[in-house]
C-alpha cells in the first residue's frame, strides 16, 4: 500500500491486488458494502494519519479507480465540517464512523506517468517491436503520460508484460483518458511507442 499527499485535504492511495488479497478482498468487493472493505478503509486512514498527518475526520469524498492488472487507486478528499446543532447527536460524533461519498470508476486503459522524457523513451524502447508500438503521449501536470487503449481480444499476459515494463520506468496514475483529453496536452496522438523509439534511436 503506497500513499501520497496531493494537497492539504486530498491524498492518493495505491493498492495492488496483492494488498487486497492479503486482506481477503476481491476487486469486485470494492463495489459492495461489506465489513472487510470498511476495515481496509479504516486501516488506510490510520496509515494516512501516521505517515502523512492526514486527519480523516468529517465528510470524505472517496474516488476508487480500478485499473487492469494493476490494482486500485483510491483518492480521498476531506470536506469542510458543517455540523449544525441538530446534527451533533452522539451517534454522529462517533469518531470511528466516516461520512463517505464513494465514486467508483473502472478504466480498461493502461496509463502510466513519467517524471522525465528519458524515462518514457526508455520504456518505449523496451516495448517497441516486442509488446506494442501503439499508445498516445500527453503532457499533464508536469508529467509525461503514456496511455494505451484496451485492444479487442487483448491477452491478460500481454497486458501484464506491458505493465511490468511501464512500472519499471514510471508509475501508475489514476488520471482517466477523459481527463487527459480535456486537460492534458496531446504530444503524440498515435503510435507513441514507435515514434519515441524511432525519433530517439
Amino acid at each position: 500500500m503506497r500513499m501520497e499527499r496531493l494537497s492539504q485535504d486530498k491524498i492518493r492511495i495505491f493498492l495492488t491486488f496483492d494488498d487486497l488479497s492479503e486482506r481477503g478482498i476481491q476487486k469486485e468487493d470494492m463495489w459492495r458494502e461489506i465489513p472487510k472493505v470498511h476495515e481496509l478503509f479504516s486501516e488506510m486512514m490510520d496509515q494516512a494519519y501516521s505517515e502523512l498527518g492526514f486527519d480523516a475526520s468529517g465528510p470524505l469524498a472517496v474516488e476508487v479507480f480500478a485499473m487492469p492488472a494493476q490494482g486500485m487507486v483510491v483518492i480521498v478528499t476531506r470536506g469542510k465540517m458543517e455540523r449544525d446543532a441538530e446534527a451533533s447527536s452522539e451517534e454522529e460524533l462517533d469518531e470511528d464512523v466516516y461520512e463517505m461519498e464513494v465514486t467508483l470508476e473502472q478504466s480498461e486503459a493502461i496509463i502510466y506517468r513519467f517524471r522525465d522524457i528519458e524515462d518514457a523513451i526508455g520504456a518505449a524502447k523496451m516495448l517497441n517491436g516486442r509488446l506494442t508500438d501503439e499508445g498516445r503521449m500527453y503532457r499533464y501536470q508536469n508529467h509525461w503520460i503514456l496511455c494505451f487503449d484496451p485492444s479487442a481480444g487483448s491477452e491478460t499476459s500481454n497486458d501484464n508484460a506491458l505493465i511490468a515494463v511501464l512500472a519499471e520506468y514510471g508509475e501508475a496514475t489514476s488520471v482517466t483518458p477523459a481527463v487527459l483529453e480535456e486537460y492534458g496536452q496531446l504530444i503524440i496522438p498515435a503510435n507513441a511507442v514507435k515514434v519515441l523509439s524511432d525519433h530517439f534511436a
